[in-house]
């Protein structure tokens, strides 16, 4: 910014403890403009209710540094944002809006407070609204909408995998009764075979605990979280209450789900629509009923876990997942660097999951390709996940860093089932 002349103040001659300073020693400058700009930018996104806190940014960068996606190489963050609004870029129309992956992470520092937890989806809706949203999010929303779930399958072949796998599974509008634990599947569980893995070494502790529980089966809808947090909130809505309704239906007074993103919706959105149903992650459930878990097998692995950034930093469990595999005998567990509440995201909350493609144009690694990366350094065999977007997140950044067939990924699930020889 030039020098107006005018705003130089000095003295002929001052006399600071007996020692004469000169003009040059003693020149001062009022008050320079440096908040003349336009904040139309700012303003447009700090207008939009939940988006508020953007505009209490004070620029430390704190959360600089442990944003997932500035990590990969991606030049982001809520600081970074805030200064592009300053300089007047539209984030309705700009990529940067949907690069956030929710993970949390940046709002743990804050000391102010910038939510992107909520500033991401409010911002996104309008966008969505607009129809500016990515072409790999929109076919998610589509396929959604259609079938009930974003890979597009068939919702009466939801329940396909208990007869594929040969499991005794009890659902819903078959036993007509309530149950002790109504087992919210979701969708990758429910179709995606490594997912169908977990869910078939879950129903298969859940039988041998002689636990009480039933499915939804094909009743059962996709939670939609990830799609709220990308934008799209009339669909979570509809779906929202259409699985509410099940759960009145079936009198649920406790839904189990091994997906945290799903435990998540049902948390802290459903209830804002009528649901009154207790929600707990698997591994919450089952980590007190350690010692009935009759263990046949020692497993001698050596293990790292990653924490899923939607069942630690944002509903606060993290020491669940680590009894249940620190009971395994012959486990060898190795904490990360970036564990618990410093958890590194892999990239798959907040629409992230299927955004890889769009993704690839902004980050120089997947976050996923940066974590599996850390796993391997811990020395560790298997790299064990609780997360249903997590397995073939994983599996696939396991390929493409070169480390196929020096780590493995698996559920807890599918440790336990193992260990007692299921």
């Amino acid at each position: 910014m030039p020098l107006d002349k005018k705003q130089i103040i000095e003295f002929d001659n001052v006399n600071v403890e007996g020692i004469d300073l000169g003009p040059q020693w003693n020149r001062m400058f009022e008050q320079r403009v440096i908040f003349d700009y336009d904040t139309d930018a700012m303003d447009k996104v700090t207008s939009i209710e939940g988006a508020e806190s953007m505009g209490w940014c004070y620029q430390c960068t704190q959360c600089i540094p442990v944003c997932p996606v500035n990590q990969a190489g991606g030049e982001y963050g809520p600081r970074k944002i805030f200064r592009k609004l300053q300089q007047g870029i539209d984030l309705f129309t700009n990529d940067d809006l949907w690069k956030c992956t929710t993970c949390m992470n940046c709002l743990r520092v804050c000391p102010k407070e910038v939510d992107m937890i909520k500033i991401m989806p409010a911002i996104r809706e309008e966008s969505v609204l607009e129809g500016n949203v990515p072409d790999e999010l929109q076919e998610v929303f589509e396929k959604t909408f259609e079938y009930g779930n974003p890979m597009g399958e068939s919702q009466r072949k939801r329940a396909d995998w208990v007869k594929e796998r040969g499991v005794d599974v009890p659902i819903m509008k078959e036993i007509k009764r309530p149950v002790d634990i109504l087992w919210f599947v979701e969708c990758y569980p429910a179709y995606h075979n490594r997912g169908k893995d977990a869910a078939e070494a879950l129903a298969k502790i859940l039988n041998t605990l002689d636990i009480d529980y039933g499915i939804l089966g094909t009743e059962e809808k996709c939670s939609c979280d990830s799609q709220r947090l990308a934008g799209e909130t009339g669909l979570f809505e509809e779906f929202a209450e259409h699985n509410i309704g099940l759960f009145r239906k079936y009198k649920a007074k406790t839904v189990m789900t091994m997906d945290p993103h799903a435990l998540n919706a049902m948390k802290h959105e459903y209830p804002k629509l009528g649901s009154k149903s207790k929600v707990i992650h698997y591994t919450t459930y089952l980590a007190p009923m350690i010692e009935k878990m009759q263990f046949k097998k020692s497993l001698d692995y050596k293990v790292t876990f990653h924490d899923p950034c939607y069942l630690g930093r944002h509903n606060g469990e993290f020491e669940a997942p680590r009894q249940l595999i620190e009971a395994i005998p012959g486990i060898q567990m190795t904490e990360m660097g970036r564990c618990k509440q410093q958890s590194y995201c892999c990239g798959g909350g907040g629409g992230g999951m299927w955004l890889d493609g769009f993704m690839s144009d902004h980050v120089n690694e997947r976050l996923s390709e940066n974590r599996v990366r850390e796993a391997v350094e811990t020395g560790a065999d298997i790299l064990v996940v609780c997360c249903p977007y997590e397995v073939s997140r994983f599996e696939d950044a396991v390929k493409s860093t070169g480390n196929e067939g020096k780590l493995l990924v698996k559920d807890i699930s599918e440790l336990l089932a193992e260990a007692m020889d299921l």
